[in-house]
């Protein structure tokens, strides 16, 4: 057996490590007052661990006279192209005070997509077409996740340390607090987060 010069041994040692840590993840199982599962629920954990750039564009569609997905979380920093993929034009824009924005009447793809730069809430609405809406939750953080349809999301390539675990859903009543608790992150694991609200 070929002994690796000390180098190349610490090299492939941090390789492991890393791929290791990659691997790691957060399971978080969202449920409502009543102990039913909550689809489309934003997860995120807020901690000392050092930041990872965001990617550089999503895209929330426009099609069949909706946003789609419905609910989208970001971190800070985050580009979005809203393109528009029906047969009539669109007017998408959004009041909200962490990104408000206007593009006007228009079909295909925007030229330039919106940057959000700020944490919080935007409602996104569509100025032609009263029931369309879309939510945008810009977090702080690359931990983050949204639940799928059995309320169950995964936050990947976490690391260890202390968070503050919040949850976030579109249908809590205003002026709610977003639900917050800490948490000790050690490997993989799951955690169930209730939220102060009754689904359907």
């Amino acid at each position: 057996m070929t002994k690796l010069p000390f180098r190349q041994t610490a090299f492939a040692l941090l390789l492991c490590t890393l791929a290791g840590s990659a691997s790691a993840s957060l399971t978080v199982q969202v449920v409502d007052s009543a102990g039913q599962p909550v689809p489309d629920a934003v997860v995120y954990a807020e901690g000392s661990a050092p930041l990872v750039k965001s990617p550089a564009q999503v895209d929330i569609e426009q099609k069949d006279k909706k946003f789609i997905p419905l609910v989208t979380v970001v971190q800070t920093g985050t580009a979005i192209n809203f393109p528009n993929n029906d047969t009539v034009r669109h007017h998408a824009y959004s009041f909200s005070t962490p990104k408000p924005f206007d593009i006007k009447l228009y079909a295909g793809t925007p030229t330039k997509p919106i940057l959000f730069d700020k944490s919080g809430t935007v409602v996104v609405g569509c100025n032609i077409h009263d029931q369309m809406i879309a939510y945008i939750q810009v977090v702080d953080t690359p931990f983050f996740a949204k639940t799928d349809a059995s309320g169950k999301a995964r936050i990947a390539n976490i690391v260890a340390g202390k968070y503050s675990l919040k949850a976030w859903h579109y249908k809590q009543a205003a002026g709610i607090p977003i639900n917050e608790q800490t948490i000790t992150y050690k490997d993989d694991a799951t955690i169930t987060v209730k939220l102060n609200y009754k689904a359907g």
